[in-house]
């Protein structure tokens, strides 16, 4: 039975999906795919029998995916699978932003023996007060699975919310409240509110995307919220934007050595996709991804090859990882016209350097097969 090994505890729903014709394992000498969450997968030997690994997340930042893709091996992930949990998450830091709620907790704590608690509670909470959120401006970066509810959440609560997303789908703005504001400049999110929350993936290209000259632009007193990646702001803008008062408050999910003790920065240690209910909703997702591909070479969701899919209207489908230059379709029709193969069906679809192709035929001889993998610039072929 074809293997499926796990880097990472995965929920065990995944066995309800790939129990049938697959063996969940820890480890395997000739896995044919693999379920990883947090695992660091740079170093990591992988078997050449890998067809594809899904990520039970949405970023990826732990996984080779050029490498990957040079060898033939589709990437997954699960955007959208952990929204609810992440913009959760994203209400409370807003709160913890605005209401002084994590020092004032810590001030109780200090009351454990104190003889006159309740004068003292009532005495000393005035050093805690706060703001509310309703009335305040929210800026959202970012209106992905995850902006969009913050925002529509945020519209719910009584804030003002300006959106930004130059990528923005049809699909995620069907989704967006009326009542956000989009903006197609940056800087109106840094100008005009009063509050921040980032919601990208992170790339190579938007490294400290919040840098100190996007903070000197912030109102003073804003509050920063970071539950994306912690790689996305600059952490010793922040401290010394901390230390000066620019900003009121930093909330991030990603705690560093710079960060943890500084005052006003409140880390948490990574729980955006920590519930019950998000593990078991990315881990049957990511199962189901992998077994899609597997069975029927269909991808949806992949970050290092394009989304290309179509219902089998043949006994045969030749599935082809290839490179995004010119003449490859036109090569491998030839090679099956050769044969005078029928096509029944044919989809390709590219991303970058990269594309993938879906073959639908009635029959094809292994010769025929070998011929296509042969042509320059394919990188993996399998009949499935």
């Amino acid at each position: 039975m074809n293997e499926i090994i796990k880097l990472n505890s995965i929920s065990k729903k995944v066995d309800d999906i790939l129990a049938k014709n697959y063996t969940v394992v820890e480890s395997a000498k000739n896995p044919i795919g693999v379920l990883v969450r947090s695992f660091d997968m740079h170093d990591y030997d992988l078997p050449s029998s890998v067809l594809a690994v899904a990520r039970a997340g949405a970023g990826v930042n732990n996984i080779p995916c050029d490498k990957y893709a040079e060898n033939g091996v589709v990437v997954f992930n699960t955007p959208g699978a952990n929204a609810n949990a992440v913009s959760e998450l994203v209400v409370t830091a807003l709160l913890l932003g605005s209401r002084k709620i994590v020092p004032a907790i810590n001030w109780v704590s200090t009351l454990k023996d104190d003889t006159s608690l309740s004068k003292t509670v009532e005495k000393g909470k005035k050093d805690f007060a706060g703001a509310e959120l309703y009335g305040k401006k929210l800026g959202v970066i970012g209106l992905g699975a995850i902006g969009a509810r913050v925002a529509n959440t945020a519209i719910s609560l009584g804030m003002e919310v300006l959106g930004y997303d130059p990528y923005l789908s049809v699909i995620n703005a069907l989704h967006l409240s009326r009542h956000v504001e989009v903006t197609s400049d940056l800087n109106d999110i840094f100008k005009e509110c009063d509050y921040v929350t980032i919601h990208v993936p992170f790339t190579k290209d938007n490294a400290n995307m919040v840098n100190a000259s996007k903070i000197k632009k912030m109102k003073n007193g804003a509050v920063l919220v970071n539950l994306a990646r912690g790689e996305l702001v600059d952490n010793s803008a922040v401290v010394e934007a901390l230390n000066s008062g620019k900003l009121s408050r930093y909330i991030t999910d990603f705690p560093s050595s710079e960060l943890i003790g500084v005052e006003n920065a409140i880390c948490i240690p990574h729980l955006g996709a920590s519930t019950l209910e998000a593990e078991d909703n990315c881990a049957v997702m990511a199962a189901n991804e992998l077994k899609d591909y597997i069975e029927n070479g269909n991808i949806k969701n992949s970050v290092n090859y394009p989304n290309c899919s179509a219902p089998k209207t043949s006994k045969n489908r030749i599935c082809i990882l290839h490179l995004n230059q010119q003449s490859m379709i036109a090569q491998f029709t030839s090679v099956l016209a050769e044969k005078n193969i029928n096509i029944d069906n044919f989809v390709n679809s590219s991303k970058g350097n990269f594309a993938y192709s879906i073959i639908d035929i009635p029959e094809i001889d292994e010769a025929s097969l070998e011929k296509l993998g042969k042509v320059n610039g394919v990188i993996r072929i399998r009949k499935i």
